[in-house]
């Protein structure tokens, strides 16, 4: 509480501020705070969950699970045990060879007082004594990628295997199937690799993380980097294999995603003869989609606005011009040689009118007139004018589900939606069209209503779309597809990938000011030359007996 009291006086002293490491029954967050609005008067918080990997905590869940028990069954023996000696966990195949009962319970008990050596330095179980079969002890240090580097062997957790020695000391590959069979389980993002920074292996998570598109590693991990720090892994994986089992990481830019350095932890693994190198890649894909959402999210909000306030302000002097036309034309007769420039001075100013509307209507600063109504009734108000407006050659398909849900918004600005929508499929069919010369197949735009539960909404995974029940509205055609590096600029204000002189590039951004100010969410899919699919949801609105008879009557929108 007194981090956020603290950042909230710095946001209003300064102009923003933030409070890192917040903790709460639902994890670690980072909160953001900026003030906005045209006097700067209103705070803007934004509360980010703050994802972190405890590499030991995870490595020591998965070997005593599920995970243990499949390594159990092919009888590799697995321990994780922290800078003390002591046991954090191990699955049942260790328990049953240190103890002879394999449900024993090993966490907290001490790793070394399991085992013995002879002579030959060869290792035995304690318990078996000489006359038991030898293992090999593999040790694997493991590197918390979010602490800070320890290169001091006898602080770091480890991963301990033991597997029957039946091969020479020196042969590096004997113990790699029960090391694969480890590794491929495991859902973190790990790699081996001999001394010569050659791949011995990589599960699919690591290389998911390194953005390898291939089920089959490259030969050397410094294929995976970029040219300028090839060099600064290739010494990194030979230090690490030639030294003591120590721990560390080395930050390197991915040849997938060059613009953000990732850090690579390395570990010199020990047991297995020759020198090898355990890394580990952390898959960020998640956390970059969210920082890419909060920036899209961010960027929207600020050109919002300033679209509203330049839109407040040429709004005032438009109405003056109009204003001034009017008064003009009242003394100025149609005959007048000055009466048809004074119409046209004033046509262009409701010109410019309307765009300014459509501006508020992306900055959400519109009056809107809000009804409860269903969904369906507002699109067969205005199905028949669509059917007009995409022309005879598309044809338009029209589809409800059942038990939708009451939703309150603003029936004429949810026809102004359908409309645009509309016009977007039509031009996008139409020019695939006449790009095939008419030769493709034949136009269809699909309006859908649909019904979305909380639980269909759980399901959906979705970091944007807050749980609840939703009617869904999606519009689809199958005209030519946007671009994916356009899609994530289309509701944008003057975006538009329209010739020149055909968009003014607000269409969408109407569309986007619209469902947000209504409270509903849109999202945007796109295939080129297959679809693109835009789908509104509006939270579903429990109306009273009132509102209910209301809604029974014909939706109420301004005559078109």
């Amino acid at each position: 509480v007194e981090a956020l009291d603290d950042a909230l006086r710095a946001a209003w002293r300064d102009g923003s501020s933030r409070a890192d490491a917040l903790t709460s029954a639902k994890g670690t967050w980072r909160v953001e705070l900026s003030r906005a609005g045209r006097g700067e008067d209103f705070l803007i918080w934004r509360f980010m969950p703050v994802v972190t990997q405890n590499l030991v905590a995870d490595m020591a869940a998965h070997v005593g699970g599920k995970l243990g028990r499949a390594l159990a069954r092919e009888s590799l023996q697995a321990a994780v045990v922290n800078p003390e000696g002591t046991v954090l966990a191990a699955n049942s195949a260790f328990a049953q060879r240190a103890t002879g009962n394999a449900a024993s319970e090993m966490a907290g008990t001490d790793f070394v007082s399991y085992l013995a050596s002879d002579d030959s330095e060869r290792v035995f179980y304690a318990r078996e004594g000489g006359k038991g079969t030898p293992v090999r002890l593999v040790h694997l240090p493991v590197a918390d990628p979010d602490g800070i580097a320890n290169t001091d062997p006898a602080r770091t957790a480890s991963l301990f295997l033991l597997i029957d020695n039946q091969h020479s000391v020196g042969d590096i590959r004997a113990g790699l199937p029960q090391i694969e069979a480890l590794l491929s389980r495991l859902p973190l993002g790990l790699a081996m690799a001999d001394r010569d920074g050659r791949f011995l292996f990589a599960n699919a998570a690591f290389l998911r993380a390194a953005g390898h598109e291939d089920t089959i590693p490259p030969p050397y991990p410094a294929d995976l980097v970029i040219k300028e720090d090839k060099g600064a892994l290739v010494d990194a994986v030979r230090r690490y294999a030639q030294g003591q089992a120590t721990a560390g990481d080395v930050a390197v830019r991915l040849r997938a995603s060059p613009e953000e350095p990732v850090s690579l932890s390395l570990a010199g693994v020990r047991g297995l003869g020759d020198g090898a190198v355990l890394l580990s890649l952390k898959d960020s894909s998640e956390e970059t989609r969210l920082k890419r959402e909060i920036a899209q999210a961010t960027k929207m909000q600020a050109v919002g606005q300033l679209a509203g306030g330049v839109a407040h302000d040429f709004n005032n002097v438009l109405t003056a011009i109009i204003g001034y036309c009017d008064l003009m034309l009242m003394r100025h007769t149609p005959g007048d040689s000055d009466y048809d420039d004074i119409q046209q001075i004033k046509a262009n100013s409701n010109r410019a009118a309307s765009l300014t509307r459509q501006l508020l209507a992306f900055s959400r600063q519109q009056t809107l007139r809000p009804q409860v109504l269903q969904l369906p009734d507002v699109v067969a108000e205005v199905s028949a004018l669509l059917k007009r407006l995409i022309g005879e050659r598309i044809t338009l398909e029209v589809t409800h589900d059942r038990d939708l849900g009451f939703i309150r918004a603003d029936p004429t600005q949810l026809e102004q939606v359908l409309l645009n929508l509309a016009v977007n499929a039509r031009d996008a069919i139409n020019d695939k069209l006449a790009a095939s010369s008419g030769k493709g197949a034949a136009g269809v735009v699909k309006l859908m209503t649909r019904r979305v539960t909380a639980a269909d909404v759980r399901a959906m995974k979705s970091e944007i779309l807050p749980i609840g029940d939703y009617t869904a509205l999606m519009v689809e055609d199958n005209g030519h597809g946007i671009k994916p590096n356009q899609i994530g600029k289309i509701f944008e204000p003057f975006f538009t990938t329209k010739e020149k002189g055909k968009g003014t590039g607000l269409g969408l951004s109407t569309v986007y000011g619209i469902v947000k100010q209504s409270g509903g969410f849109i999202f945007a899919e796109s295939e080129v030359s297959k679809f693109t699919r835009f789908s509104i949801y509006l939270p579903v609105h429990h109306p009273d007996a009132a509102e209910i008879a209301q809604a029974a009557k014909p939706v109420a929108a301004e005559p078109k």
